[in-house]
């Protein structure tokens, strides 16, 4: 884990497995699970250590959203009020049968 050298926010940590995934679909159980566990004592360590108002984890997968670098990684960034971070999305309700489907289109194929 090392800070962000372009960070969102003053409290933007970077938590990098060893082992080289590009993303999320390749990156093994074991190094997934450590890198979360690694996200959480950085989060802890972060608000032992700032006035942390809120917190994000935050993973891209993908072009589309937004990763920049094809190394699987977490992003842990402190978050204050009117940070105008543009991260957070609106609440919109959905369509509950549509929502429904796709759930059940999505357990179909949970492995």
């Amino acid at each position: 884990a090392f800070m962000d050298i372009n960070p969102a926010n003053p409290g933007h940590v970077l938590v990098i497995p060893k082992f080289h995934a590009a993303d999320l679909f390749e990156v093994p159980d074991d190094w997934l699970a450590a890198t979360t566990v690694t996200a959480r004592r950085v989060a802890r360590a972060l608000k032992e250590t700032i006035d942390l108002q809120g917190l994000n984890l935050v993973q891209c997968n993908g072009p589309a959203a937004a990763q920049s670098v094809m190394h699987y990684h977490m992003h842990v960034m402190e978050r204050r009020d009117g940070d105008d971070l543009p991260l957070n999305w609106g609440i919109r309700p959905g369509d509950m049968d549509e929502i429904g489907a796709l759930a059940e289109r999505i357990r179909a194929n949970v492995a």
